[in-house]
């Protein structure tokens, strides 16, 4: 199956928890149908990427990274790239990545859905954001990459202003279904 059938699948089965997110979710699925090249960072309009919300073993706190472009402290995730799989593998290789933390364990998902304005094709495209959720092991250290400013675990009733609703309402859903799980 390719990725971008995958996330056909994904997008038409997953249950929006909210009329705006049921609407992206009608535009995602939309844009992957009519964009052969939805998948990759390649299609103007935007594409699809996957963001994860890594918390804590006690879902106490979320990794965050200082994102150099946005200025701003997000959830790990990036682009698909051409052997990716699934989306919920593409979450979790960019977790893994940016966080620097082996043996994450991927919450079911997709969480939420999130499309925002990004510079990858000047002067701008967007990010078709398909979020997850993953568990830290116990007493691990995060070790920050070369695409981030930053690297740091923040209660998640504190995520810092420098931040965003999505990212805050993403951890919010990541430690409820951690702890249905």
């Amino acid at each position: 199956m390719s990725l971008r059938t995958h996330a056909r699948e994904v997008l038409a089965a997953w249950n929006a928890p909210t009329a705006d997110e049921e609407s992206l979710r009608r535009e995602f699925l939309d844009h992957v149908q009519t964009h052969e090249d939805a998948m990759w960072r390649e299609c103007v309009p935007g594409h699809l990427t996957a963001t994860t919300a890594v918390i804590s073993h006690d879902g106490e706190r979320v990794l965050l990274t200082l994102h150099p472009k946005a200025g701003m402290w997000l959830p790990m995730g990036g682009h698909c790239e051409r052997d990716d799989v699934s989306l919920d593998a593409v979450a979790l290789r960019e977790a893994t990545e940016e966080s620097g933390i082996a043996g994450l364990r991927l919450l079911p998902g997709p969480l939420a859905l999130d499309r925002h304005r990004v510079w990858c094709h000047p002067p701008h495209s967007h990010h078709l954001d398909v979020e997850y959720g993953a568990v830290a092991p116990a007493d691990v250290e995060a070790v920050i990459s070369d695409e981030s400013l930053d690297l740091r675990w923040f209660p998640i009733e504190e995520i810092p202003e420098l931040s965003d609703e999505a990212t805050r309402r993403l951890a919010r859903r990541a430690r409820e279904v951690m702890r249905q799980t």
